[in-house]
């Protein structure tokens, strides 16, 4: 990592507040570290991309079998950032309700009177672990839409805000998939990230056994706020982006699509020709835009690169491209894919900044 954030040339110079903002942030997130070790043996690609989502204003998806410590990280997390968190188990009975609240008919003591009075459901906190968030009908997953996308729920005819930050954390189970509802492909597209949490190293497991079996007394500091993560937040939004990075960033996206423009792309590399049903829309380029500026603030510099955009791809693109019959057949992984990906598009400027020549597209 750099000493000193350095300023981009791509657009307007960084004003003196937003590079002291963005230097704290980054010796924010090695404090952060430093406090999560306390707690959790490993999983340091976890937690940077988790600390991505929140300073982007993003939603996550953790993907990992049982035992990985997802839970206790994330309330580690929320301890490290003072910001209020709350577990929700999601099961096949859980109703919308259950989330967002409910009104209930309560005894004025005073006048007499009844009047309906909203009790706030456990989506009003910071952080929310909707935990095996597949395991609940459509009708309750889609309770955390209006939510994660509009910072509101709506009860009773009334709009309630969310606090802020709000970051909703979902995780699934991959080995156990019987009696499961899948998340739909539009509302996984509403997640900035879908992480994967794997096995823990040797040397990591031994320690994790060491730690668990003794007597343990964690006291974890708090290194942010929420109202200086919400500033952080706005500085983020700050970070210039060349105009060759965004557009390699549309190149990558706009790879993964059988259809462009409502023609049949003609430069489709073969890979996604064989492997992909549909690809990923724009949103993903404004996540790939938006975890690139985070990724370069952490890494100690206040301007984005391709290789900020390379870091996140996969995140941001594993949940977005529905593989077909075939890649299930050949052992195909949207991982796999997405390294391919990376590989074939060119990322140096010169070739980005041309403009891709679709005159050989065909009719639909």
């Amino acid at each position: 990592m750099n000493d000193e954030l350095t300023p981009s040339n791509a657009g307007a110079p960084a004003s003196d507040e937003a590079l002291a903002a963005a230097e704290r942030l980054t010796s924010a997130y090695q404090t952060i570290r430093t406090e999560m070790a306390k707690a959790i043996v490993g999983q340091e690609q976890v937690l940077q991309e988790l600390l991505i989502c929140i300073f982007a204003r993003g939603h996550a998806i953790l993907e990992g079998v049982p035992g990985l410590a997802k839970t206790l990280m994330v309330s580690s997390l929320a301890k490290c950032l003072d910001l209020s968190f709350a577990r929700v188990q999601f099961t096949p009975d859980l109703m919308p309700s259950d989330i967002t609240g409910t009104e209930v008919i309560q005894e004025n003591r005073t006048t007499g009177d009844r009047e309906f009075r909203f009790l706030k459901g456990p989506i009003f906190a910071n952080i929310i672990l909707a935990d095996e968030i597949n395991r609940t009908p459509p009708k309750t997953q889609a309770a955390l839409l209006e939510a994660m996308q509009e910072r509101q729920v709506s009860v009773g005819g009334k709009r309630m805000p969310m606090l802020d930050p709000f970051f909703v954390l979902a995780t699934q189970n991959p080995i156990e998939q019987e009696g499961t509802y899948p998340l739909p492909e539009a509302q996984q597209d509403r997640f900035m990230f879908k992480i994967f949490v794997e096995y823990p190293s040797w040397d990591e497991e031994f320690d994790v056994i060491r730690l668990t079996t003794a007597p343990q007394d964690v006291t974890l500091t708090q290194v942010l706020d929420g109202r200086e993560i919400v500033h952080l937040q706005e500085i983020i939004r700050q970070v210039p982006v060349a105009d060759h990075v965004v557009q390699y960033a549309m190149r990558l996206v706009r790879a993964t699509r059988l259809v462009d423009g409502g023609h049949i792309a003609a430069d489709m590399p073969e890979i996604v020709r064989q492997y992909v049903s549909w690809g990923a829309g724009p949103r993903a380029c404004q996540y790939l835009i938006l975890a690139g500026k985070v990724r370069a603030v952490l890494e100690g510099r206040f301007c984005v690169a391709t290789e900020d955009i390379q870091a996140v791809a996969k995140p941001v693109l594993r949940h977005r491209l529905v593989l077909n019959f075939n890649a299930d057949a050949e052992g195909m992984t949207t991982d796999r894919l997405v390294e391919e990906l990376l590989r074939i598009v060119p990322a140096n400027e010169s070739a980005i900044a041309v403009n891709p020549d679709t005159s050989g597209a065909i009719e639909v």
